[in-house]
């Protein structure tokens, strides 16, 4: 009697395939934030092609995703790949009767604390580079606030407190393939901590260049007759 071949072992693009799938579901509804936190973690474990289908199995993907064979995810993971590793140039930040700022490249280390009393602060995560795929930002403000800006295209979790203040948590979503993970917790008391989503400005130029172009081509082809 022959023996089993084994198991087919997964690539680390299936890998990031499944995961573009699960971010894609998420954002349509067809799961809820636990159930896409659980599968993620499960995918980026897995080992085989059997562990990668389950998680898949039950939503709508592109022919062959659900065999984790789908198209290689693009060199460097999206632009993220490039982004990720090296030391931490900040692990924390401090205002107090004043102000800081975390902006420009910076490479943002696995557990970074931000404290604010009386005082405000910036975290801009656009240009940073990260320590780490897994990011930890914890924000505390008391009686004063702190802003965190964070790329459209980052996987960002916020899961702050507010008392008698504000935690904002409506840039909680997604990122595209290869993007690192970021959980913004703490608290705000008598404060305020708000977290947005904003293109960088050459991002932001680009869509702007890409739009009037856009606009130039349907006036140009609404103005033509036929011959």
């Amino acid at each position: 009697m022959m023996n089993e071949l084994p198991e087919m072992r997964a690539s680390d693009a299936e890998r990031e395939r499944i995961a573009e799938v699960l971010r894609e579901a998420v954002a349509e509804g067809r799961l809820t934030m636990e159930e896409f936190e659980e599968r993620l973690d499960a995918a980026y474990k897995a080992r085989t092609h059997a562990e990668l289908t389950p998680l898949v199995r039950d939503l709508p993907v592109p022919s062959g995703a659900g065999r984790a064979a789908a198209a290689p995810v693009p060199e460097g993971g999206g632009g993220w790949a490039e982004r990720v590793g090296g030391p931490a140039t900040s692990t924390w930040a401090m205002a107090i009767w004043g102000g800081f700022n975390r902006a420009g490249r910076w490479t943002v280390g696995r557990r970074f604390t931000a404290f604010a009393m009386w005082g405000g602060g910036k975290i801009d995560l656009r240009e940073a580079r990260f320590e780490d795929r897994e990011v930890v930002i914890r924000c505390f403000a008391l009686m004063g606030g702190m802003g965190v800006v964070v790329p459209p295209d980052l996987d960002v979790e916020v899961r702050g407190i507010g008392i008698m203040g504000g935690f904002g948590d409506r840039a909680t979503g997604p990122g595209t393939p290869g993007s690192p993970k970021v959980r913004i917790t703490g608290l705000a008391l008598w404060g305020g901590v708000g977290v947005e989503r904003k293109a960088a400005r050459d991002e932001r130029d680009r869509l702007r260049e890409q739009k009037r172009l856009e606009w130039d081509d349907r006036r140009d082809g609404g103005g033509k007759t036929p011959g």
